[in-house]
């Protein structure tokens, strides 16, 4: 039997300036440049550069292309300003700012982008350069300093002297990666045990060892180093597993491959107390939409709009013009959206930022940020998508900072992160002959007012990489 019968469906269409901004929004910093020169390759309308004009915002553009009634000279106005990419869109006086690139290919390079945010004049970054250009492929400066300082006179005509270059090399160790510019693998050490804000006994013991006591624990004087220090054979393996879990080659070595470093889309500085936030942007150029562009619709006004081939220029031109202007606009929203959820991000984790201790981050999840900055969750998902932040103690990813929470007997919410290192501390200090098993772990964390089910902490236990308790066992 047929019959008729009536439904209504509503449905929500995208615009082509919504997709190519959903689609900008999720590309990290890496990949913007190249997804920029790509645009400009495919539409002569969009251009590098900055109009005299800066100032003005892009004007808005018309959904349909082939309106009839649209008039040319709609397009001849002066309000297709540029856009400034260098940096975040929320200042326009900090074009001379400089900032990390996008893709490096060596140690090297990576360092040699870092040294702007370390060295206060030319003359410490002529310096800096010069000691990063001196490191060996694992990352040490076997160089001695009066060499450094010899070469530049001989080489540059620049005069130096050693406690100079040696507070300009203090600098450079503080580069990531922690270790760097050692000039001794105490030294490498050392820079990587201090890097690290830990007040855990076995940190602390650890940095004892290789600063006070480090030719009696290369050459494995064990009996001493108990005797010296007053400590027991297990707290000094536990000061050992610390040491041995340490980088002993920053730079990678002759027989490492060269990885591209993790780029940031965000970076963070502690600027006395106070975070300040800046989008990397350094890599992507400024964008402008063509005045040549304009000036042709202009010519071909003058002539019969009539003509079939005058009509398909016009609309060709329209339709460049249209796109050019698109993308800007959507680069402008890209960035405008990436500074809001950061700053919320930071917001929620000022702590974090401020001290880089991790048992101070709370639970977050994306809603609470899609309703801080009042825009949709997938909007949120696209951001933290592939995009990380450098603070002053390291590269994270954005998820790093999203966790779930776990409620504290006390009624204080921890996140799972707490949880979990609080977990590692237990496995660590536990008894090697008889490992807790998931059943005593629950336990334990329960006398610390953790309620967390035997199968929850099988779960954390696995995303620590640490095996079952039969597997942990020594004697």
């Amino acid at each position: 039997m047929q019959g008729l019968s009536l439904k209504q469906n509503q449905q929500q269409n995208l615009s082509p300036q919504q997709i190519q901004y959903i689609k900008l929004l999720q590309i990290p910093t890496a990949e913007l440049a190249a997804r920029i020169e790509e645009e400009l390759e495919d539409n002569p309308a969009l251009e590098e550069g900055l109009d005299h004009n800066e100032e003005q915002e892009p004007r808005e553009t018309l959904d349909d292309l082939e309106r009839e009634e649209m008039e040319v000279g709609d397009y001849l106005q002066d309000d297709y300003a540029g856009y400034k990419m260098a940096g975040d869109s929320y200042d326009p006086n900090e074009e001379t700012r400089e900032r990390p690139l996008a893709t490096e290919s060596s140690t090297q390079e990576y360092l040699l982008n870092q040294i702007r945010y370390v060295v206060r004049s030319e003359r410490e970054e002529v310096l800096a350069q010069q000691i990063i250009g001196s490191l060996e492929e694992d990352g040490y400066l076997r160089r001695n300093i009066e060499s450094i300082v010899n070469d530049l006179a001989f080489t540059q005509g620049f005069e130096t002297d050693y406690d100079e270059v040696e507070q300009v090399l203090f600098k450079v160790q503080s580069l990531d990666p922690a270790g760097i510019a050692a000039r001794s693998l105490q030294e490498c050490l050392s820079l990587q045990l201090h890097r690290k804000e830990s007040e855990s006994p076995a940190h602390l013991l650890a940095i004892r060892l290789v600063d006070d006591f480090f030719e009696e624990f290369s050459k494995k004087h064990f009996s001493i180093l108990l005797s010296k220090l007053s400590i027991t054979e297990e707290e000094l393996k536990k000061a050992m597993q610390v040491i041995t879990h340490l980088n002993p080659k920053p730079g990678g070595g002759d027989d490492a491959p060269i990885a591209p470093y993790l780029q940031p889309d965000f970076i963070i500085t502690n600027q006395n107390g106070k975070l300040e936030i800046k989008i990397n942007g350094k890599n992507a150029p400024e964008l402008r939409v063509s005045r040549a562009f304009q000036e042709m619709l202009q010519t071909y006004d003058k002539g019969d709009k009539q003509q079939k081939d005058i009509k398909e220029a016009v609309t060709f031109i329209k339709h460049k013009l249209d796109s050019a202007s698109w993308f800007i606009s959507a680069i402008q929203q890209r960035q405008g959206t990436l500074m809001k959820t950061m700053e919320s991000i930071v917001a929620r984790q000022y702590d974090f930022f401020l001290t880089g201790d991790e048992s101070v981050l709370k639970p977050m999840k994306m809603k609470e940020i899609a309703a801080m900055i009042e825009m949709d969750i997938s909007t949120v998902s696209r951001v933290v998508s592939a995009k990380s932040v450098q603070a002053d103690f390291g590269i994270y990813p954005l998820k790093y900072f999203f966790s779930e929470g776990i409620t504290h007997e006390s009624g204080e919410d921890f996140s799972t992160r707490e949880v979990k290192n609080i977990l590692r501390e237990i496995i660590e200090q536990e008894p090697s002959s008889e490992p807790h098993s998931d059943e005593d772990l629950e336990q334990l964390l329960l006398e610390r007012g953790f309620v967390v089910k035997r199968r929850t902490v099988a779960k954390y236990r696995d995303q620590l990489g640490i095996p079952v308790a039969r597997l942990r066992k020594h004697l």
